[in-house]
């Protein structure tokens, strides 16, 4: 699936608008190369921990907490 897919797929998922996917995202990525274990069965060697990030989020693996919803 391209980025652009993931991404649009996230946004809908999420309910949340572009600016704050991408705080998101930032966050989650941020755990990643912390140490967080992914919920995916990827791995950080081979893929970016944004990338990674941003498909948790798409498949709902993730709760964001903190932003209000889209209308």
């Amino acid at each position: 699936m391209r980025l652009e897919e993931i991404t649009a797929k996230a946004l809908n998922t999420a309910g949340i608008d572009r600016y704050q996917l991408a705080i998101a995202v930032a966050q989650r990525a941020k755990e990643l190369e912390n140490g967080a274990q992914s919920k995916l069965n990827l791995d950080l060697k081979t893929t970016k921990s944004t990338d990674l990030a941003l498909m948790e989020i798409a498949e709902g693996l993730v709760l964001i907490k903190g932003f209000k919803q889209k209308a």
